[in-house]
């Protein structure tokens, strides 16, 4: 796969499955996304919570019917007790069903990769969180738009200093998918995702506001340290936020705006991220990942394009094919995976990966929380501006 990847001690790592089943769009990009670098096999799996759904979903994927499970407590008892057990689990549910998940299998000593967010609440990340220190597993929370290669570039820039201090961090994540209440017409991913029992408390601001948030964390490394936000539901009748508007303090007297909204028609998965510096600014669009923008003060503005000139090893980590052939979203949940890879392979032999090895983790998790939590806070007491 990627240059400088270690070679594997051995077998494919043996991956199961909590949610995913048929129908289950998520479900499937981790499984292309597990095995696309070769490094993972799904051996087993709690498909769904409907138990011939999940003995159908388990056929499809040619699961042994003894590893075609009901729940996933069972799962996790059971696959700890084999020899030949799963080594990780993914769990791809609606979010109020990760932290219980997440917890079976780290007690059972099996490594976790979770959907984003981590928990529903604050103080359940922050135990979950304390749960996976004290378990030694590794967990990583799929957090995909950090495994593009011009993100990693962005990053890479402004650790060395090419931007200069960062001075403006400009984030933005609309969609239109929801600019009707679909949920009311039996929408499977709707009807979960503005269900605050399914969902937690956060609608919009919850499901893409975090992905926002941690792609701009992740390129910048600077802590927010307050925030204002308003947050609205336009569409009568839905009971979560569906548009999120926030602007941002952070720690090095940097100030930035993220807006987040799935009701923006002519977005359809709209992610761009713009980073301003005292030397220059760069500037990344999802929609077209193999090319970023880069603006060093006073000099013409520059395409650097993904494996082409200008980019150095962190992009070239996340870089399977040459340039000019374009590299996307799958690949960049692959990458995670890959991370994810290799940092149970070293757990494997009872080491600790390099720190060249990025994947998002329990503290990106906690982030996303107190995120959530903050903008809740601040929007319900009329946007105030309130610390994190």
């Amino acid at each position: 796969m990627i240059d400088g990847r270690s070679e594997t001690s051995g077998r494919r790592i043996r991956l199961g499955m909590v949610g995913g089943g048929e129908g289950a769009f998520i479900g499937a990009v981790h499984r292309i996304a597990s095995r696309l670098d070769d490094r993972f096999e799904v051996v087993a799996g709690a498909l769904s919570s409907t138990p011939e759904k999940a003995k159908r979903s388990a056929a499809a994927l040619g699961l042994a019917p003894d590893r075609s499970y009901g729940d996933f407590a069972t799962m996790a008892q059971d696959e700890a007790a084999r020899p030949d057990g799963i080594e990780a689990v993914a769990i791809v549910t609606p979010n109020h069903m990760h932290a219980p998940a997440a917890r079976a299998f780290l007690e059972a000593g099996i490594h976790v990769i979770c959907d984003k967010p981590m928990t529903t609440t604050l103080a359940e990340a922050l135990d979950l969180k304390a749960l996976a220190e004290r378990s030694g597993r590794v967990f990583v929370l799929t957090h995909n738009y950090t495994g593009y290669p011009l993100v990693r570039q962005a990053r890479a820039m402004v650790r060395d200093g090419e931007l200069g201090d960062i001075r403006i961090v400009q984030v933005e994540y609309p969609q239109d998918w929801l600019a009707e209440k679909i949920e009311d017409s039996g929408h499977k991913q709707a009807e979960w995702r503005s269900d605050p029992a399914r969902s937690g408390a956060g609608g919009c601001i919850g499901d893409i506001g975090t992905h926002a948030y941690n792609l701009a964390d992740f390129i910048t490394g600077i802590p927010v340290t307050s925030l204002l936000a308003d947050l609205t539901t336009f569409v009568p009748g839905r009971r979560l936020d569906d548009n999120a508007q926030i602007l941002l303090r952070y720690a090095n007297g940097a100030r930035g705006m993220l807006w987040a909204s799935q009701v923006a028609p002519g977005h359809e998965n709209g992610l761009k991220v713009r980073v301003y510096g005292s030397k220059g600014s760069l500037e990344w669009v999802q929609a077209e990942p193999n090319r970023m923008l880069w603006s060093p003060l006073n000099q013409p503005q520059q395409i650097l394009t993904r494996g082409g000139p200008g980019t150095g090893p962190d992009a070239a980590r996340a870089t399977r094919i040459p340039p000019g052939h374009p590299e996307g979203y799958l690949e960049a949940f692959a990458t995670i995976y890959s991370e994810a890879a290799e940092a149970i392979l070293a757990a494997r032999d009872g080491h600790t990966a390099g720190h060249d090895v990025i994947y998002p983790t329990l503290d990106d998790g906690v982030k996303g929380l107190a995120f959530i939590e903050a903008a809740l806070r601040s929007s319900q007491s009329g946007a105030t501006w309130v610390e994190l």
